[in-house]
């Protein structure tokens, strides 16, 4: 069985965090989800638990992290193309995120981020697979 992640992530407002997410294309595991907690599917091995930040809370004894000033994590996902980076990142600041840093372009790899509406960056990125081959 191939090794899952668990992202877990504070939210403000679970119900607008869904409607983000659902606009970008993703589900949400109703077996993993109640009214403090949505497991975002990303895919078959990759999962974000949006946890309200009371619930969040329960896991840790620290602070959590004001998003609005600081930067608790940057999360990546791949992308199979340069359309598809612009795409998910068109599309996601056009359902209410914003943006986080300038586009990167390198030829061989492309890519673009925003803001959720709780402030966690993510970041879109394609690779050339002629790039990589032989790599690993």
């Amino acid at each position: 069985m191939p090794q899952m992640i668990f992202v877990n992530l504070p939210v403000k407002n679970l119900d607008t965090t869904k409607s983000f997410f659902s606009k970008l294309g993703y589900s949400f595991n109703p077996q993993f989800s109640d009214d403090k907690t949505a497991c975002l599917v990303i895919s078959d091995t990759i999962f974000a638990m949006l946890l309200t930040e009371p619930r969040f809370k329960e896991f840790t004894k620290k602070e959590i992290a004001d998003t609005s000033r600081t930067t608790e994590v940057l999360l990546a996902l791949s992308a199979d193309s340069r359309e598809k980076v612009d795409e998910m990142a068109d599309t996601a600041l056009a359902s209410g995120g914003s943006p986080a840093n300038e586009p990167i372009d390198h030829g061989f790899m492309y890519g673009r981020s925003f803001q959720d509406p709780d402030g966690h960056t993510w970041e879109i990125v394609w690779m050339d697979p002629s790039a990589v081959e032989g790599q690993g």
